[in-house]
């Protein structure tokens, strides 16, 4: 049967419809980052003792950037790959205690691409802040789903947020993390969309399910740390499991953009936030997680884009994470902040042109008042020694007498730097944490200081809740900044044993109203199982937390302090606090 001659010119002008809309169309962008994996957790750089088949193509299939640096722990790298800045500029000076969180008046990759039309989610670990307007959702992010801590306690179906609503996660956190952004993708996969997938692995606690950890349980392992009597190799096996999992779930998100059809339009970028969390084989580098040298700051970094990056592309030139938002702005064809200044700069020459237009360029790691400076051929470390890295990647021999003008020329620079990001980081340092800024607020734990007798369930503020309240003379403080004067409902989520019950728990805000309620009712849940916890001495503690409504209470515009009391404690001790909830009338 013969087609109809206006059929067939419909159906030519609809494709021609169709690839123009493609080809105006600017490419989707999916950003997955890893929390504590080292350069050398990956089998492309060399490590036989283990597998990630699927990151690996990443490499094979697009750019590998062979000097790229991130910062030496998880926040600032969050921040700075959010804004192309060096965090202590942007509020971010550590990774506890509320010292994540990234100003609001800084402008995130996510409110960039807002800007460009694209549909953006975020699903895993933010570690940027917490109440409104620091939450993913203020920052520019349509959806997220995950926790904003700087890490979580339990890895198996946790309590999580999803914008900004407390749920039960499903499953093990990096495979529900991955379910979700594959939900987002689908939705979204007829509109531009950039999915930040900022996975929480393989930071401790160290959980892995039996599937991935059965093949390192006692594993032999070939590659070792260059100081081997100083691994945990139980650590090192369940890092490497982890590793897997999370190659896996790459592999998922890869799968998914095939089988939609949308490949070849979607900028893939991999990359982790700090070295290693422990002693194991990283390329012979020197240091860890926690240090300004190459081992602590040298990041995987691989960016696929089909027919626009070419494949088994090496980029030798020195990089950073201050470098992505110029970058991905630039090749989606977004508009910059202009508000505040850049400290990265678009990297896309060294994509595209074999003769880029790329100037030789220091890139500055800071952490504690340290500084270390790279160039594309030096490493001034925060102790003032110079390593040729081209020449000694390991940093064993200090060259500083043999380049007497360059070792003097980065001294200059670091100190510059340094007294640069002190005067940032002092600027920022007197922050309370804010309420009323949106019409819920949590104040977790984290976020409050103990008095007294109370006590943090675990050395890291984090994930933790307050315990052995035993004395009505104990308080737990909040320092605020109320942003709406109202009424608001205050809900304090805690445990109770049986024979405890009977306490008044009292909110106060210092110089203004108060509420309280007494316990009346015991929940005392067991603590989380952590059989699936593969090292020993683990000092995460989780369980589950009950609401008990103190009333109403009226907060006035302006800096505070929010007392929580226990005026009247009726067995060995009071409660155990997870967090205060406060919801605006």
């Amino acid at each position: 049967m013969r087609s109809h001659p206006s059929l067939s010119l419909l159906i030519v002008l609809s494709t021609l419809i169709a690839s123009v809309g493609a080809a105006e169309r600017p490419p989707n962008v999916v950003v997955i980052l890893t929390d504590d994996q080292g350069w050398g957790d990956l089998s492309v750089n060399g490590n036989t003792n283990l597998a990630t088949p699927n990151i690996d193509t990443l490499a094979r299939d697009g750019a590998t950037f062979e000097n790229f640096y991130v910062c030496a722990v998880c926040a600032p790298t969050r921040a700075e790959f959010l804004t192309g800045r060096y965090y202590p500029r942007t509020g971010v000076s550590g990774v506890s205690e509320g010292a994540g969180r990234l100003n609001p008046d800084e402008t995130t990759l996510a409110d960039v691409l807002k800007a460009r039309g694209y549909q953006t989610g975020a699903f895993g670990k933010w570690h940027n802040g917490t109440q409104s307007p620091y939450h993913p959702n203020d920052r520019g992010f349509d959806e997220f789903y995950g926790f904003t801590s700087g890490h979580w306690g339990h890895y198996f179906s946790p309590p999580l947020d999803h914008n900004g609503q407390k749920v039960r996660g499903n499953g093990f956190v990096v495979d529900d993390f991955t379910d979700h952004a594959l939900q987002f993708i689908e939705d979204n996969q007829d509109q531009p969309f950039f999915c930040y997938l900022p996975y929480n692995t393989p930071h401790s606690p160290m959980m892995i399910s039996d599937q991935f950890y059965n093949k390192f349980a006692d594993a032999d392992l070939p590659l070792r740390n260059r100081d081997s009597k100083r691994e945990d190799l139980m650590m090192t096996r369940a890092a490497l499991a982890m590793c897997e999992n999370i190659d896996w779930n790459v592999g998922r998100v890869l799968e998914r953009l095939k089988e939609l059809g949308i490949r070849d339009n979607t900028i893939v970028i991999y990359f982790s936030d700090n070295g290693p969390n422990s002693v194991r084989w990283n390329g012979g580098m020197k240091g860890k997680k926690g240090s300004n040298d190459e081992g602590g700051l040298r990041s995987p970094f691989f960016i696929r884009w089909p027919d626009q990056i070419p494949a088994r592309l090496s980029v030798p030139q020195v990089t950073g994470a201050i470098d992505l938002l110029p970058t991905l702005t630039e090749l989606v064809g977004g508009n910059l902040p202009t508000h505040k200044p850049l400290d990265g700069r678009s990297f896309t020459s060294l994509l595209k042109n074999k003769s880029p237009d790329w100037a030789p360029r220091e890139i500055f790691s800071f952490r504690r008042d340290q500084v270390s400076v790279r160039t594309d051929r030096f490493r001034l470390d925060a102790e003032g020694r110079l390593y040729d890295i081209a020449a000694d990647r390991g940093q064993y021999t200090d060259v500083a007498s043999d380049h007497p003008l360059e070792h003097a020329r980065l001294q200059q620079l670091a100190a510059d730097h340094r007294a640069v990001m002190l005067q940032d980081i002092a600027r920022n340092a007197d922050r309370p944490f804010t309420v009323g800024f949106a019409p819920k607020t949590t104040l977790p734990a984290r976020d409050g200081i103990p008095h007294g007798t109370i006590q943090r369930s675990s050395k890291a503020p984090n994930n933790s809740f307050f315990k052995n309240w035993t004395s009505e003379d104990d308080a737990i403080t909040w320092s605020v900044e109320i942003g709406q004067a109202a009424t608001y409902e205050a809900t304090v989520h805690y445990t109770c044993a049986q024979e405890n019950i009977g306490a008044t728990i009292q909110l106060t805000i210092d110089g203004g109203d108060q509420t309280s309620a007494n316990v009346r009712t015991a929940f005392d849940p067991a603590l989380y199982d952590k059989s699936q916890e593969r090292v020993e001495n683990s000092h995460y503690f989780v369980k589950d937390f009950a609401p008990l409504e103190l009333g109403s209470i009226d907060l006035e515009v302006g800096r505070a302090t929010l007392r929580l009391t226990a005026p009247n404690i009726t067995g060995a001790q009071a409660i155990d606090v997870h967090s205060i909830e406060l919801v605006r009338k």
